[in-house]
């Protein structure tokens, strides 16, 4: 474990330090933890895919006013960690069990740094699929809160078969490192304008994010590979197919998300006891970015919960 760099665009908390470990399979992976003394426990923070420890500054803030630490992490392939492929800017892993030697990390730096006791999980996007397996594993956290959570991927269904095909048949060809079709080397937040945008219907925070990439692009991601896709298909499937975990649980999803297939977030969370689906209407993508009275009740119902699960 060392020193690592936490760029001050992350307009989080003070005190906020950065940290580089090593995952069991030797990736290098960066943490950023914010903490305060009086913290009734740590939360800890699986960021969606393309993305990285400092834009979840504003999310640690909302959580320190809450009496939260929080301790992010930059997965594999992303932020300031290893990047397995020469083109760096595609989002690459061949197996979703890969990430889970990430979180096994994660919650091991908590527990030999002695952050605030009890734990809790909070995730977003890509990171809910990561999340609910971890949790599946039986993770050592109280309760979890999921941000539009990808258990599914929103594709037209005439080409989830398609999709699918392809993306199995490129490992055969050597080609399981190239960018899926209709993707590229393009950072989403720089190359598309905030109209039509299907992030946030906050400008401020969607400049907030735009400002990040433009000030330190090394964080930055373009689109995923083929393996990715179809690493991410069979674990979506397989996840559908168990219960959820017993565990207290909150999700946030905006009615007007267009990223993740939203069909399975409402199965899983009419069947997940102890659960809540809150719906934000008009909301987009990242509900933890949206507008600041959509992000009030947000934080307000993940605190409610991680309080009630202590």
């Amino acid at each position: 474990m060392t020193q690592a760099p936490l760029y001050a665009i992350a307009q989080g908390p003070d005190a906020g330090a950065g940290f580089y470990l090593r995952a069991a399979d030797d990736v290098q992976l960066r943490l950023g933890l914010w903490q305060h003394k009086a913290a009734k426990g740590t939360v800890l923070l699986i960021p969606g895919r393309t993305e990285y420890i400092e834009k979840y500054g504003p999310a640690a803030a909302d959580l320190r006013a809450r009496g939260f630490d929080t301790l992010v992490l930059d997965l594999r392939g992303q932020g300031l960690a290893d990047r397995p492929l020469g083109d760096r800017l595609t989002g690459h892993v061949v197996d979703f069990a890969e990430y889970q030697l990430d979180i096994e990390a994660m919650i091991g730096f908590a527990r030999a740094k002695g952050l605030a006791e009890p734990y809790y999980l909070l995730s977003h996007s890509m990171g809910g699929c990561i999340a609910l397996r971890a949790l599946m594993l039986g993770l050592g956290v109280q309760a979890a809160a999921f941000s539009a959570p990808m258990w599914g991927i929103s594709m037209a269904a005439w080409l989830r078969p398609v999709a699918s095909v392809i993306a199995t048949a490129s490992r055969w060809f050597g080609l399981e490192g190239k960018y899926a079709p209709g993707t590229g080397a393009a950072t989403y937040v720089l190359s598309q304008g905030f109209f039509g945008n299907t992030l946030t219907s906050d400008p401020d925070m969607w400049e907030f994010m735009r400002q990040q990439a433009e000030a330190q692009p090394d964080l930055t991601l373009g689109g995923p590979s083929l393996a990715w896709v179809d690493a991410a298909l069979a674990e979506c499937a397989a996840l559908a197919r168990l219960p959820a975990p017993a565990m207290p649980c909150y999700t946030a999803l905006g009615t007007a998300e267009k990223i993740v297939d939203t069909a399975p977030i409402h199965a899983r969370m009419a069947g997940w006891k102890n659960g809540q689906l809150q719906l934000f209407a008009g909301a987009e993508h990242e509900v933890m970015m949206e507008a600041p009275a959509t992000r009030k009740v947000v934080f307000d119902q993940i605190a409610a919960l991680f309080d009630a699960s202590r």
